[in-house]
């Protein structure tokens, strides 16, 4: 199936590494030429440069961080000037990421940990959609796809699931606001995820158990339904169908990658 993408501009928050970077690398191959929007400047530069020779597509960064109002403005101005034209497409997956460190309990979260994870992962997600939407509406097109994740749906992370289910809120707030300009908004539940991040940690688990590298895989993947643990190119792949002009009927929604959820129904 063409997807249609080719030749369109998009913007990858959280670019540089994990699930926003397999993002853009999906991108990238389908011909879409893709800004990556990050923090750590070393970190963004390689992250460009590997996917930028890999595809050959146009790959470029610019730094910032999503809790800053201006920089986040001057990022995107860059970015559209690199690309030569408004920002087609926008994916959100700049956060701190979850589901391996032990979130506190109630009685530990405390207001400065509580207001920057919102900030970043939901008024940051915000801030970079009033970015590019004016463009968008001009152009009468546009995908937004916030990453949230499947804290959402589950307890054991207090602040993980507020933030998670703050953006299905969101996306649809967000779709019925912009669908009449042509601006599809969905959003996309990873869960547990192999990113570069899974091998190290796989390792020091099973050195700190005594047990096989495969035997805490198979833990983790006995995690969902299909006894596999998803690797962010596998979210990749729903993420960049969510971006093209084909998913078009699909908007206001959220789409949960995670290998689905055992015991549970969702309607």
């Amino acid at each position: 199936m063409d997807l249609q993408l080719k030749g369109k501009p998009a913007l990858v928050t959280g670019g540089s590494k994990g699930i926003g970077k397999a993002v853009a690398r999906a991108l990238a191959r389908e011909g879409v030429s893709v800004a990556l929007l990050a923090r750590g400047i070393d970190a963004l530069n390689a992250a460009a440069n590997e996917l930028a020779t890999e595809t050959g597509q146009t790959v470029i960064g610019v730094s910032a961080d999503t809790t800053q109002d201006a920089q986040v403005r001057a990022a995107v101005a860059a970015a559209e000037v690199a690309l030569d034209g408004p920002i087609d497409i926008l994916v959100n997956a700049a956060a701190e990421a979850a589901g391996f460190a032990t979130p506190p309990k109630l009685d530990a979260i405390e207001s400065p940990y509580f207001h920057n994870e919102l900030d970043t992962k939901v008024m940051g997600y915000i801030r970079c959609a009033q970015a590019v939407v004016p463009g968008m509406k001009a152009s009468g097109w546009g995908r937004i796809v916030h990453i949230s994740g499947l804290a959402a749906r589950t307890t054991g992370n207090t602040v993980g699931s507020i933030r998670n289910v703050a953006l299905s809120a969101l996306g649809k707030n967000m779709a019925d606001e912009l669908g009449e300009h042509g601006i599809n908004v969905t959003v996309v539940h990873p869960g547990l995820t192999r990113t570069e991040r899974t091998g190290p940690l796989i390792e020091q688990r099973a050195q700190a158990r005594g047990v096989s590298t495969e035997a805490i895989t198979a833990e983790m993947a006995a995690r969902n339904s299909i006894r596999h643990l998803v690797d962010a190119s596998e979210v990749a792949d729903v993420v960049v169908f969510l971006c093209s002009p084909r998913s078009r009927a699909v908007t206001g929604d959220t789409i949960a990658a995670g290998g689905g959820t055992p015991n549970a129904i969702h309607y």
